[in-house]
């Protein structure tokens, strides 16, 4: 039985620094962007994440792509 995966959806999420708690521990935010082409590649997703980040102007903790396949049997 051959599985074949296919890449339906990919959303890029942002994680920032919005601040800091009493303890000095940092405080973070998530972005999320859905309807990224699944096709992307890491590269431009970063360079795209960075820009993104720039305009919320709060430092970028961290850049995620969640890929979502479906699975179905040949």
């Amino acid at each position: 039985m051959a599985v074949i995966a296919n890449k339906v959806d990919t959303v890029l999420r942002l994680k920032l620094i919005t601040g800091d708690d009493g303890s000095g521990n940092p405080v973070y935010a998530f972005r999320s962007y859905n309807n990224i082409k699944p096709a992307a590649n890491n590269e431009d997703l970063y360079a795209v994440a960075v820009a993104l980040a720039g305009l919320t102007g709060l430092p970028l903790n961290g850049v995620f792509r969640n890929d979502t396949e479906l699975l179905y049997n040949v």
